[in-house]
C-alpha cells in the first residue's frame, strides 16, 4: 500500500505519554481524524542523542515497550522510523566485542579506522582542513587494546558513545542487512536515513555526500525497501541542491527550505522566495517546519540571500531566545547550521502567526509532519535546558523536546491554537484534491494564492502573510464546497 497523503506526526515514544501504549492511545483519541502516519523517533535501546546512538534496531527500549506495540501504532498508522547506517553506540555488543578482541573480533572489520584511508593511521592536516565535521575537533579518536595496541577510528559526532561504521565492510553489510530486514517486515512504510550524507568517506573529498558513493549505498540499502513496498527519505543537511539530487534519483525528500522561507515570509510580510519555491520544490517530499533537530539554515543557502538568512535567524535568536547550532570545518572555521527552540515561539507566539505558517505547509507539495510540540504549540523549555546545562553543559535542542504526560496534554489538546491546526490538518487530510497538482496564482507580494486541482476537487487557500488570515475553500470527498478561515 502506498503512504497515505495525509499529515504525519513526529514523536518520540515518551513525549505524549509515557510509553508506546500511551502514545497510541493518544493518537487514537485525539489525532485519527487529522493524521495518517506517524514518525516514531528511535525507540532503540540507546545511550546518547535522545535515541540517535542506538545499541541495535531488533529490540526496543523496555521502558517504551515493545516491537509488538510498535507493530500496533503502524496497523492504525503509516509508520516511520529512523536507521541510522553511519554509526552505532559505543555499548553495543559490536564495539564491545571490538574493544575486548581488537584484530581478533569479528566485528572488527565493521568499524572505520583511519588507516584504512591514510595507511600512516592519522588524518593529513592538509586532508583534515577539509572534512565537513559535526563537531569542532577532528573525527579521530584513540581507541587502546588490552594488549597495548593502539590505533585511532573516526566519530562524526560529538558525543564520545556515537562510534562511526565502515559502511563497506562486510561485516558491516551483513549487520546492518538484516536490522533492515527486521524493521520491515515489522511493518515499516518509510525509512528516515539519518544522517547518511555521513557514510562516504573519501580520501581527498570532504566526506560527505562523496560521489558515486553515496547512490551506491542507497541503492545496496534500497534494494531492500523495495522487496517490502516501503520507501526511503534520505536525511541530509546542505545546500539545497542535494535535495534536488536525491529527487532526481526517483527518492522522496524532505523540504528543510520550508522553516526558515515561510518564517522569513511571516516576519517581511511578503512572499517571493515562498512563492518562487512553491512553483519548483519537489513534488515527491515530506515537509516539516519543526522537528526534533532545529530550524536549517544552511540548507537554503544558494536559494535565500545572505542577508535575508540572517536577518530571519538573528530576530528569532535575539527577539525570540533561539539559541544557535553551528557546523564546523576541519580548518576550525564554524557556520550557522540550525537555529534550536520551538517554531511557536519562534514566530512570536503569535497564535495568527503560527497558523499562517502551518496553512502554508499543509499547502505545500509533500506529505506535511507537525512536530508532537509543533502540534500543541509549545513554547520554548528553559526549564529544560538549565536543567540540563547543570549536566552537560546544555543543549539547545532540548528547548524544543518537552515530554507531556497524558494529563498534561490532555490540557494541551483543549487550546484555542491547538484546536485551530487540528482543523486544519482534518481539512488536509480529508480533502482529495491533494492527489492532483498545485498551481501558483498570481497575487500581490503580500499574499500567496494557492490552488490544488484534483479532476472535480480542489483546495484553494488566499493567505494574507501581513495580517495572518487564511481564506480557505475547498470540496469535501462527497463534493460539498466548505469555506473557512484557518
Amino acid at each position: 500500500m502506498p503512504l497515505k497523503n495525509k499529515p504525519q506526526l513526529i514523536t518520540y515514544a515518551d513525549s505524549l505519554g509515557t510509553n508506546l501504549q500511551e502514545l497510541h492511545y493518544v493518537l487514537n483519541r485525539y489525532l485519527k481524524k487529522s493524521i495518517g502516519g506517524v514518525h516514531l523517533l528511535p525507540f532503540y535501546p540507546s545511550t546518547a542523542d535522545r535515541g540517535f546512538c542506538p545499541t541495535a534496531y531488533d529490540l526496543v527500549d523496555p521502558k517504551f515497550g515493545t516491537w509488538d506495540d510498535v507493530e500496533k501504532i503502524g496497523k492504525d498508522f503509516d509508520l516511520m522510523a529512523d536507521f541510522i547506517p553511519n554509526h552505532i553506540s559505543r555499548s553495543s555488543i559490536f564495539f564491545q566485542d571490538y574493544l575486548k578482541n581488537g584484530q581478533k573480533s569479528e566485528y572488527y572489520d565493521m568499524f572505520l579506522q583511519i588507516q584504512k584511508l591514510w595507511p600512516e593511521g592519522r588524518i593529513p592536516e592538509e586532508e583534515l582542513k577539509n572534512i565537513y565535521l559535526r563537531k569542532p575537533s577532528s573525527p579521530e579518536t584513540l581507541i587502546d587494546f588490552p594488549d597495548g595496541h593502539k590505533e585511532y577510528i573516526w566519530q562524526t559526532f560529538e558525543s564520545d558513545q556515537q562510534i562511526d561504521l565502515d559502511v563497506n565492510s562486510p561485516v558491516y553489510r551483513n549487520v546492518y542487512a538484516g536490522f533492515f530486514l527486521y524493521m520491515l517486515r515489522r511493518g515499516v512504510k518509510l525509512v528516515r536515513l539519518d544522517a547518511v550524507g555521513y557514510v562516504t568517506k573519501k580520501v581527498g573529498t570532504s566526506c560527505f555526500f562523496v560521489e558515486p558513493q553515496i547512490w551506491e549505498f542507497l541503492d545496496w540499502i534500497k534494494k531492500f525497501s523495495d522487496a517490502f513496498d516501503a520507501e526511503l527519505l534520505p536525511e541530509i543537511h546542505g545546500n539545497w541542491s542535494y535535495q534536488q539530487k536525491f529527487s532526481d534519483h526517483g527518492l522522496r525528500t524532505y523540504d528543510f527550505l520550508l522553516p526558515l522561507m515561510t518564517a522569513q515570509a511571516i516576519f517581511d510580510g511578503y512572499s517571493p522566495n515562498l512563492k518562487n519555491w512553491l512553483q519548483v520544490c519537489p513534488r515527491k517530499q515530506v515537509t516539516t517546519l519543526d522537528t526534533h533537530d532545529g530550524i536549517p539554515v544552511v540548507d537554503c543557502e544558494g536559494y535565500m540571500k545572505p542577508e535575508e538568512m540572517e536577518r530571519t535567524w538573528q530576530k528569532m535568536v535575539n527577539e525570540y531566545d533561539a539559541q544557535i547550532n553551528y557546523n564546523y570545518s576541519g580548518d576550525g572555521t564554524k557556520e550557522v547550521y540550525q537555529i534550536d527552540g520551538s517554531y511557536y515561539s519562534l514566530l512570536g507566539e503569535n497564535d495568527d502567526a503560527y497558523i499562517t505558517a502551518r496553512t502554508v505547509q499543509m499547502f505545500a507539495p509533500g506529505i506535511p509532519q507537525v512536530y508532537y510540540n509543533g502540534l500543541l504549540a509549545g513554547k520554548n523549555d528553559f526549564e529544560a535546558i538549565h536543567a540540563l546545562a547543570e549536566k552537560v553543559g546544555g543543549w539547545g535542542r532540548d528547548l524544543n523536546r518537552h515530554n507531556y504526560d497524558l494529563n498534561e496534554a490532555e490540557k494541551e489538546f483543549e487550546k484555542p491554537v491547538v484546536k485551530r491546526l487540528l482543523k486544519l490538518m482534518e481539512f488536509r487530510s480529508e480533502c482529495l484534491a491533494f492527489d492532483g497538482e498545485l498551481e501558483v496564482l498570481e497575487s500581490d507580494s503580500s499574499t500567496l494564492n494557492l490552488i490544488w486541482k484534483n479532476q472535480n476537487h480542489f483546495a484553494k487557500a488566499v493567505i494574507d502573510l501581513k495580517n495572518y488570515k487564511s481564506e480557505i475553500e475547498y470540496t469535501k470527498p462527497s463534493g460539498e464546497v466548505v469555506k473557512f478561515i484557518s
